[in-house]
């Protein structure tokens, strides 16, 4: 398959300019995000819960130089304002969260806490920030109410979520909304929702996520056990959404006209691919020897079908994604592969991104 069409990417010199808080900087997507700005000379203020797993991309990464890193939780208020008020932030990327379906199941409760408080926690905390111009709440492509028809969600489509994480983020956006329209909208500073879809890439050792169980289950010599092989999901690799964020926090702070409070990032509806499909993909560009099994019974129920339209990015941004989902997957295993043989994750990292940056041009 063909590389897509080429979208844009960000200002370097914009983001030299910014001082940028980002929650959720410990997790995969976060530190691979924090690289990309640390590479593009941003001041960046961290914020997150320490990693969860063993290993885990940041520890493996650190230190992030010129980041100030602040291990803390969004449930808490006056650490949020005391971190906001001694960095004083020019940009915000909200991306701190509960993220994963199956333990939403387990943990309900604490699940709509962080994703639901936690982010008004979050916004609360911003607002005595003098110097902010822009936020970019992440929450998820989970958001929407899935009716399982099979058509790609647009933007204005009902928010909804079957499962306490999906409700929890469809929360999430109502709670931005509200405090855009009756706090920072009289403020100046611009907000706005991001919603991703399914992110692979290197450095992802999550629980109960497709890519980091196939390549446990490599390491261990079994079977990979499979909940929803016949699924689709919109698989993107990392630096498609995080590209978004950025080109998304740009618009936002330069004012750009008719911008929406929320958008899209993920493939071409067409460029997705069934689970079963994805796992022997990655498996076998990891040379795994055992193949996958379906799992005899699924505890919690997950939607089959899912798939965004990211058109309205690619129309107000010119964002579109660099990759096709055979190549980001081929990115991701040839990332596990050499990580395995001993290469560094930083490094791995970065030769990505400028690789991304570059070949993609």
């Amino acid at each position: 398959m063909e590389s897509l069409a080429i979208g844009r990417l960000p200002d370097t010199s914009f983001w030299r300019r910014q001082r940028v808080f980002l929650t959720g900087h410990t997790g995969f997507k976060g530190t691979w995000l924090a690289l990309w700005l640390e590479m593009m000379g941003a001041e960046v203020c961290g914020y997150s819960h320490p990693p969860e797993t063993t290993p885990n991309l940041f520890d493996n990464v650190q230190p992030v130089a010129g980041m100030r890193s602040e291990i803390g939780d969004i449930r808490d208020l006056e650490d949020l304002r005391r971190v906001v008020r001694n960095f004083g932030p020019t940009i915000a990327l909200h991306m701190a969260a509960q993220p994963l379906v199956r333990r939403s199941y387990r943990n309900p409760v604490e699940t709509m806490a962080e994703n639901v408080m936690g982010t008004a926690n979050v916004l609360e905390a911003l607002r005595s920030a003098a110097e902010l111009q822009a936020i970019v709440v992440i929450t998820t492509d989970k958001v929407y109410r899935n009716l399982e028809t099979g058509r790609a969600f647009v933007e204005d489509d009902p928010l909804g979520g079957h499962d306490p994480y999906s409700a929890s983020k469809a929360a999430a956006e109502i709670v931005t909304s509200s405090w855009s329209q009756s706090f920072f909208q009289e403020k100046g500073v611009a907000v706005a929702t991001a919603r991703a879809g399914n992110v692979v890439g290197g450095g992802d050792w999550s629980e109960d996520r497709l890519i980091p169980d196939i390549w446990r289950a490599n390491q261990k010599g079994e079977a990979l056990v499979l909940r929803y092989p016949r699924s689709t999901r919109p698989w993107e690799h990392v630096l498609e959404p995080l590209c978004g964020y950025l080109l998304f926090a740009e618009a936002l702070t330069e004012r750009r006209p008719a911008l929406p409070d929320a958008l899209n990032f993920g493939p071409p509806p067409e460029d997705e691919l069934p689970v079963a499909e994805v796992a022997d993909l990655v498996a076998s560009a990891l040379g795994a020897e055992v193949g996958w099994v379906p799992a005899e019974n699924v505890e919690f129920v997950e939607m089959r079908s899912l798939a965004l339209d990211a058109s309205l990015a690619t129309r107000t941004l010119g964002w579109r994604p660099r990759l096709n989902t055979r190549q980001a997957l081929e990115w991701t295993a040839a990332w596990y592969k050499a990580f395995d043989e001993g290469g560094s994750p930083r490094e791995l990292i970065e030769r990505q991104i400028t690789r991304y940056i570059s070949e993609t041009e």
